[in-house]
């Protein structure tokens, strides 16, 4: 089974901060394979822009070693890349100055969608769009796409909101979250809201708790700096988990549309309770030789967490008694991401004396391997009475899928939604305000109480606190890697 590609209409896309890694790594290669299955034609034009001191050929050069070293290298060929390389052109910009924004202009063309690409530091966003803005180059149809993070506490999230609106409209303003873009994401969606199978089981009387998980195998080994004014709670809770988290909660939207899908994101944001420091599990990764965080992060005396678990609250009617378990760690295992969906025990066991009975476990795998796995109690083939074990109903995408045209980063998917105008998978400016909202007393309350957190090895499954929180409600945590 082979996908449509869907063509999209001409456009001219300016990378703002195209010498830099996330460009390289990510976007570049993302846009370069779009091209390559026939997403969008040689009418487009991709401008890179930077203060470095480059030319078109320059840049070309570098998208082209970029392509060739986190691209799909086993479908690529050096006429592919070439004939990509003719939609690329460069204009160094300085985004504090004044200098080349009129020659990015000339550019542009007034008859085709511009999208304006912001991956660079948020100290930079309002300055661009300022610019943007001054420079006549923002059209009332462009689009601005930011990265995260999108402030640094609520009073800093209004004020990027406030500055963003003085020169776009929200519908012209794209935050990313790139968790958003995954495949198995959106079919959390579908499975919910296209199988009559789950809907209807999909609240506390059927629903013991869940758990959502993002582990990290490696360190903060070269972002140290920047990690150790963010840590755990901003850099992942407030965004990547708070989505998986919302899209888990949230309640069927009337229709498939952008603003309907978000309105059931923000009401659930809306209903978590405050989460009470007992139930908060922090901890900061420990090692020999300057492996340590602390050596990592430049910061001997360095209070800041690399793990963060808790257990969270929604207070509405679907969710009332089932608690969401989120956890997210640095050097841990293995590096996992899942949400996992525990059902309710049988009321009764008809089989008597047969140990093995438990509650059906939903388990979404967003990384490595995509798919959906169900756990099941079957009957242990064989003679000897009735003996129970578990299987797995297992949907990898990979082995289900043969030969399905998915996209091979979640960036391509999100960049696409940006030409075609479509906002469903990126995240609203009061949604982002709310979910700082919330995580701003839970920073406040440890940072006044002046608590440190535990240290815990590195390849494990975090620090013993974690363990304790669930234990303590008589649950256990999913073995990383399980």
């Amino acid at each position: 089974m082979v996908s449509r590609v869907i063509p999209v209409d001409p456009f001219d896309l300016v990378l703002f901060g195209a010498t830099g890694d996330l460009a390289r790594r990510k976007i570049l290669p993302s846009l370069f394979h779009r091209f390559q299955i026939g997403q969008f034609d040689a009418a487009t034009r991709i401008i890179g822009t930077s203060r470095a001191d480059l030319d078109q050929k320059g840049f070309r050069e570098l998208t082209a070693d970029a392509i060739r070293e986190f691209g799909q290298e086993e479908n690529t060929t050096e006429e592919e890349i070439a004939a990509f390389a003719e939609l690329l052109d460069y204009v160094p910009v300085d985004a504090r100055g004044d200098t080349g924004w009129d020659e990015l202009g000339k550019h542009l063309r007034e008859d085709v969608i511009r999208a304006f690409y912001l991956s660079v530091g948020p100290s930079l966003f309002t300055d661009i769009a300022d610019r943007l803005s001054a420079s006549g180059i923002a059209t009332p149809d462009s689009r601005i796409v930011l990265e995260k993070p999108f402030g640094h506490d609520l009073a800093s999230a209004q004020a990027l909101n406030q500055a963003l609106r003085a020169h776009f409209q929200e519908g012209q303003i794209y935050r990313i979250d790139h968790y958003l873009g995954k495949e198995t994401v959106q079919n959390l969606m579908a499975l919910r809201f296209a199988n009559s199978l789950f809907e209807p089981l999909w609240n506390s009387s059927h629903i013991d708790h869940v758990q959502i998980t993002v582990a990290e195998s490696i360190g903060v080994e070269g972002r140290g700096e920047y990690y150790d004014k963010s840590g755990a709670m901003r850099d992942m809770v407030q965004n990547h988990l708070m989505q998986l988290l919302c899209l888990t909660a949230m309640e069927p939207p009337a229709r498939f549309t952008p603003n309907a899908v978000r309105d059931e994101k923000v009401k659930v944001i809306e209903a978590l309770n405050p989460v009470a420091p007992d139930d908060i599990a922090r901890g900061q990764y420990r090692g020999k030789d300057g492996d340590s965080y602390r050596d990592h992060a430049g910061n001997p005396d360095s209070t800041t967490e690399s793990f963060i678990a808790m257990k969270v609250e929604v207070a509405n009617w679907r969710w009332a008694g089932t608690p969401f378990y989120l956890r997210t760690g640095k050097c841990l295992r293995e590096r996992v991401s899942e949400i996992a969906v525990f059902f309710r025990d049988p009321p009764h066991n008809i089989f008597e004396g047969a140990a093995g009975v438990h509650g059906n476990v939903l388990v979404i795998r967003l990384q490595p391997d995509e798919g959906i796995t169900l756990r099941t109690t079957i009957k242990d083939p064989g003679p000897g009475g009735m003996r129970l074990t578990a299987a797995n109903l297992d949907m990898t995408f990979a082995d289900s899928l043969p030969g399905a045209e998915r996209p091979q980063d979640a960036y391509e998917r999100l960049i696409m939604d940006v030409i075609r105008g479509n906002q469903t998978l990126f995240m609203r400016g009061d949604e982002v305000e709310a979910a700082w909202a919330w995580a701003d007393p839970i920073i406040a309350d440890w940072t006044e109480a002046g608590t440190e957190p535990q240290r815990y090895d590195r390849g494990g499954s975090g620090p013993e606190d974690s363990l304790l929180l669930m234990h303590r409600d008589g649950r256990r945590w999913r073995g990383i890697g399980d």
